[in-house]
């Protein structure tokens, strides 16, 4: 069956560090976390949503290139680029609790679906990981009605449902999370088109995060100086 292809609607939008190149986005409990990447520069924030200023910040190991994030049981998980490792950190006090390996050649996008973490690392594969032994759980393999759907990069998942975005593509996939089908592509072309200088150093679209609460859904990009409240709707 062919996805449905949805578009966007802005209804919001705030201040994004723009020195952030974005790999890992999440919404907890009223604030944003953030986990981004490139070697030297890779750091993990807890973010005040309105005024996109870091209330808590935390510098990885220069050797890292840090990738995805995700919150559980208090937790804030994350991976890394080439290294094959991933770190666990104390959620109030970002304190480094414990690391990780993983099989994984690349570590892309991470997620959880309250039990497992969920991982994509490049190709159409998402693993799901033992939060306490990191063993692998399951994997998918992700697909639409054309074949096989590659480079999944950061995750957000929402009852049953995995949010994807598509690297290098304006695209995020909504993946059934028990059949790796992929059941609507949303293009987001144009989002960030009018709220850019033309000298900054903007890269692609990649992060995706859910305020359940509120139903709020946000995204942004690498390097993007704004972050995007936004609402999904058919294309007319």
């Amino acid at each position: 069956m062919k996805p449905k292809q949805l578009t966007y609607q802005v209804i919001n939008s705030y201040p994004h560090l723009k020195t952030s190149y974005t790999q890992g986005l999440e919404y907890y409990k009223g604030y944003l976390y953030e986990g981004t990447g490139e070697t030297g520069h890779s750091k993990l924030l807890k973010i005040d949503i309105k005024t996109g200023k870091p209330l808590q910040t935390f510098d990885m190991d220069d050797k890292y290139f840090g990738e995805g994030i995700t919150i559980l049981n208090n937790k804030i998980y994350q991976i890394t680029y080439h290294a094959q490792k991933g770190f666990v950190y104390d959620l109030e006090s970002f304190a480094v609790i414990d690391s990780f390996t993983y099989k994984s050649e690349q570590g892309w996008g991470l997620t959880n679906d309250g039990t497992h973490l969920i991982m994509s690392d490049g190709t159409n594969v998402l693993t799901w990981l033992n939060p306490e032994d990191f063993s692998i759980v399951k994997t998918i393999q992700v697909a639409n009605d054309r074949g096989t759907m590659n480079v999944l990069n950061e995750l957000e998942y929402i009852d049953g449902i995995i949010y994807a975005n598509i690297y290098t593509t304006d695209f995020i996939v909504k993946i059934d999370a028990s059949t790796g089908k992929v059941l609507e592509e949303i293009n987001l072309k144009g989002l960030i088109d009018m709220y850019h200088k033309p000298e900054d150093r903007i890269d692609v679209l990649n992060g995706i995060a859910y305020d359940k609460e509120n139903d709020k859904m946000y995204v942004t990009g690498k390097l993007y100086p704004r972050l995007f409240e936004v609402k999904f709707i058919e294309k007319n």
